[in-house]
Formats: C-alpha cells, structure tokens, sequence
C-alpha cells in the first residue's frame, strides 16, 4: 500500500513559483499549491513505502536550494 503524505515547505522569499515548477516536475507529487500563511507551498505525495518517501524528501525535495524547511505530515487513514 502506498504512503500517502503532505509536505509544507518554506522556501526563500519570491522562489515560489520556481520552486513549484520544479516539484510539478516529479512523479511523487499527486497535490501541489501555493498558500499564504505560515508556509510557502503545501504538496501531497506518494509514495511506495516509507522508504522511497524519505529518499524523495532528502534527496528531491531538500536539495532544491530555495527549500529553507519541510514539515512532512504522514496521512495514517484517508476518511475520503
């Protein structure tokens, strides 16, 4: 069963919509958005197992340069 999650990223100011460019660009990315508020962008992934989503977090998401944080919420059941 896949491991479904959310990723709230902050990432340096006015980066925004480049940084998005670059996670739209990824398979695991099933949910990708812009927010105000606290963090910069949220993205929902999957991914096979919790394995393959920490390689997806360290080595795709935490080497873009622009990503200053990430806060992964991991879904433990999907209600809908």
């Amino acid at each position: 069963m896949a491991v479904l999650a959310y990723i709230f990223l902050t990432v340096t100011s006015g980066s925004e919509r480049e940084v998005c460019g670059r996670l739209s660009e990824y398979e695991e990315v099933i949910e990708l958005n812009e927010v105000y508020g606290e963090y910069d962008i949220i993205l929902g992934v999957s991914a096979e197992d919790l394995n393959r989503l920490d390689e997806f977090i360290t080595d795709k998401v935490r080497s873009i340069p622009e990503v200053i944080l990430t806060y992964t919420m991991i879904v433990a059941r999907k209600c809908k």
